[in-house]
């Protein structure tokens, strides 16, 4: 594959919450979730009865939300997932908040808020993106880059 076809088509400037570096499958959300409730921690499926995502798995995902909603059981709920193995492998939102901010942490997953763009409207379910932690840099591609 040529060096054109691996650069991404956009990159995205945010602040790091927790730092490291992964990549992967894009699931994208517009809505809020529910850790309590609202996730089954052992596969990572959103069960929320009402979501967007619900039967959907972000386990291996990057996961692109808004925030966290409900309880201090969210960071719990996403700490189990993470333990299962079902967790995302990095989370990029909008909303910071406690809820969202300690999930991340438990989970020690590479996470990025605060965008220069609003990454729910520049980043699709599918797309592959890269979350580097570190560097507060969001990298995203149509495809899985060769």
């Amino acid at each position: 594959m040529s060096d054109v076809l691996d650069k991404p088509r956009l990159i995205i400037r945010g602040r790091s919450v927790v730092p490291g570096v992964a990549e992967g499958e894009a699931l994208v959300t517009r809505e809020t979730i529910s850790g309590w409730g609202g996730v089954n921690p052992m596969s990572g499926t959103v069960i929320e009865s009402r979501h967007e995502l619900k039967g959907q798995s972000f386990t291996g995902k990057v996961l692109v939300f808004p925030g966290a909603k409900g309880s201090s059981g969210w960071s719990s709920i996403f700490h189990m997932s993470k333990l299962r193995g079902a967790s995302p492998v990095a989370m990029v939102f909008n909303i910071m908040t406690t809820k969202a901010a300690l999930g991340a942490v438990v989970m020690r997953t590479p996470t990025v808020t605060e965008c220069d763009q609003d990454p729910l409207d520049a980043i699709r379910t599918g797309d592959w993106v890269r979350v580097d932690g570190d560097a507060g840099t969001i990298m995203v591609w149509d495809r899985r880059p060769g």
